[in-house]
């Protein structure tokens, strides 16, 4: 059984799906908890605080994104736990997922930035390859 999920979510529709699963995982476990993890990286950072005047506004931008997930994890009474990582979304996943010692990671398989997943390889690809712990990656 899996009772510490770790759902990586950016907001994005793959993330929303990979949300649905994180919630199949814990449904039928009373132990069960999702960590949703959203991770700040540089360029988010600096068109944040662009668009943002004050701190609490930031938090709350940052919150916003993750809305549907996180009512969707409410209307199941599924226990959970917001985190605001920060740096490259990949190595932040891992080293969290790692230290926290998760049950498993659910990720979407693609995530806002379509140009990183080119380039890049994908954050999925980097979360599945260096965690020590399962990864359901979402299409």
């Amino acid at each position: 059984m899996f009772n510490q999920i770790l759902l990586a979510s950016d907001g994005s529709e793959h993330a929303i799906r990979a949300c649905e699963k994180a919630i199949i995982l814990a449904e039928n476990n009373p132990q069960a908890k999702i960590i949703i993890a959203y991770v700040v990286d540089g360029t988010t950072s600096k068109s944040d605080v662009l668009h943002q005047w004050n701190s609490v506004d930031l938090d709350q931008s940052r919150k916003a994104k993750l809305i549907i997930s996180e009512r969707k994890i409410k209307d199941k009474g599924i226990d959970y736990e917001i985190k605001i990582l920060h740096g490259d979304p990949g190595p932040s996943i891992v080293k969290y997922a790692n230290a926290q010692q998760v049950d498993i990671c659910v990720i979407g398989s693609r995530g806002l930035n379509g140009l990183q997943e080119m380039v890049l390889g994908g954050v999925s690809h980097k979360v599945a390859k260096r965690a020590e712990c399962p990864v359901l990656i979402v299409k």
